[in-house]
């Protein structure tokens, strides 16, 4: 799994109109994409690395501050643009595969305490956030 954070001061989902997910306090938006061998436990493991990740303000963590978390979907994290001009999604896990993992991840980080706040699953989204430094990181396990 790969995941983009980015330290926000607020951030929102809009999806035809609709605002499916806010956070409205300092905490992170979290991009999530799904290859093909990635597993429940993989997701498991990204959600505890970032929930106890000190990248808050003054080296805290989402845990330490019960900071919120916006996770989103997004396949095009695993593009391949090596050749040409036209991006390869084949890393991309497909939505069989990727939806069930995307929400393991988000459960699991409910478990460990996270509010958790989600884009819609395959949806057009409008993404509009408030960066907080900057403070952008990715990660792969």
């Amino acid at each position: 799994m790969r995941a983009v954070l980015q330290r926000v001061k607020r951030a929102s989902v809009v999806v035809e109109g609709d605002v499916v997910g806010a956070i409205d306090e300092p905490g992170l938006v979290v991009l999530v994409g799904v290859t093909h061998d990635d597993t429940a436990e993989k997701a498991a493991a990204l959600a505890s690395k970032i929930w106890t990740l000190r990248i808050l303000r003054d080296e805290r963590s989402c845990a330490d501050e019960h900071a919120p978390i916006l996770a989103i979907s997004q396949f095009t994290l695993y593009a391949d643009t090596r050749k040409g001009r036209r991006p390869s999604w084949s890393a991309a896990a497909p939505a069989s595969v990727s939806e069930p993992l995307y929400e393991a991840f988000c459960a699991a980080l409910e478990s460990l305490g996270a509010k958790v706040e989600r884009g819609r699953f395959g949806a057009d989204m409008e993404v509009t956030l408030t960066n907080d430094g900057p403070v952008t990181l990715i990660l792969d396990v």
